[in-house]
């Protein structure tokens, strides 16, 4: 799949999104290692930590159908400049792909990176196993 057909899927996903309080809409759509493509939109809420980001909208319905590796994922907001994910939804990518590319895409360009370079040192999974192995 191109990063266009990615983008495209990722600017319809955004159409959904529910953000009566910011007014800020993103769509997210996120490619799997096997071709197949998850979208999400932030949905807001009016208490506010209950918000979620199109970021990880996509990736727990990913990770709901079975997917656990991912190549690309595109973020379209309306924001003049392209806005990559937030520390949370960084980490949760991380969790599976941290060499992930990251599309990030406003109105007046398009930026991509690798994820590992938005958070170089996530907290993973050898952190956790680690500890329990000597039972802290």
């Amino acid at each position: 799949m191109s990063e266009y057909e990615l983008i495209a899927l990722a600017l319809e996903a955004k159409r959904n999104a529910y953000s009566p309080y910011s007014g800020f809409q993103v769509g997210a759509a996120l490619l799997c290692a096997d071709g197949r493509v998850f979208t999400g939109c932030n949905v807001e809420n009016s208490s506010y930590s209950l918000t979620t980001c199109a970021e990880r909208v996509a990736l727990f319905s990913a990770v709901a159908q079975g997917a656990r590796k991912f190549s690309a994922i595109a973020v379209v907001t309306d924001s003049e400049q392209p806005v990559f994910p937030c520390g949370a939804c960084r980490q949760a990518l991380a969790e599976f792909s941290p060499n992930m590319k990251v599309i990030a895409v406003g109105p007046k360009g398009v930026q991509t990176v690798v994820l590992e370079q938005l958070l170089p040192y996530p907290f993973a999974r050898a952190h956790v196993v680690g500890s329990c192995e000597h039972g802290i």
